[in-house]
Order: C-alpha cells, then sequence, then structure tokens
C-alpha cells in the first residue's frame, strides 16, 4: 500500500459485496431525496445526512449492520460518524455512487 492508496476513500463497489454477504444489513443512502429519485442502489432507502438522527427509531437493533453511500463519499462519513454515536454497533461508509459500476434503480 502506498500513500495515495491512503488518500482514497472507500471502494463503493467493495462495500456493496460486503452489505449483499450480510442478511439482516441495511443499505442508507445519504443523498437528498431529489438525488436518490434521480438513481440509486436497488434495495437501498433514502435517509438525507440532515435527518440522520430519524434513524434511532427507524432502526431499533443497535446490532443491525448499516451500510452507508452518498455521491462521493464526504455526506456518507459524517452520517456514518453520527449514527455511531447513535449506538449503532456496526456502520460502514461504503464511498460514492459515482464510482458505482452498476445499474441504478429510478
Amino acid at each position: 500500500m502506498g500513500i495515495f492508496d491512503l488518500l482514497n476513500g472507500p471502494d463503493i463497489n467493495e462495500g456493496l459485496k460486503e452489505y449483499q454477504a450480510e442478511p439482516r444489513a441495511v443499505l442508507l443512502d445519504a443523498r437528498e431525496a431529489d438525488e436518490y429519485a434521480g438513481g440509486h442502489i436497488k434495495g437501498s432507502r433514502n435517509l438525507p445526512l440532515n435527518r440522520f438522527m430519524e434513524a434511532g427509531s427507524m432502526f431499533t437493533d443497535k446490532s443491525l449492520p448499516i451500510y452507508v453511500y452518498c455521491h462521493s463519499g464526504g455526506r456518507s462519513k459524517r452520517m456514518a460518524a453520527g449514527l455511531t454515536k447513535l449506538c449503532f454497533e456496526k456502520v460502514v461508509n461504503i464511498g460514492g455512487i459515482m464510482d458505482y459500476k452498476g445499474e441504478l434503480e429510478r
């Protein structure tokens, strides 16, 4: 691993493989509703970053694995930190949809 590997964010495609291997996992899209409507990963749920506190009432099981993405990885990173503060045990920032190699659902 070189210095440039440390500067790159998570790989959303690898993160999705991990998400798909977890039967109980939830996939959250931290973008705004209009961004989500414009195209999102199949099976994801939209929860914009500014509403992350709602996750506490949406998901009562704090052991539920949660995988988060956004456009480029910045909002998902902040949301993952917030969800961790809400005591969710496994929260993974998988990065930005701009690097996603699959098809989008509309």
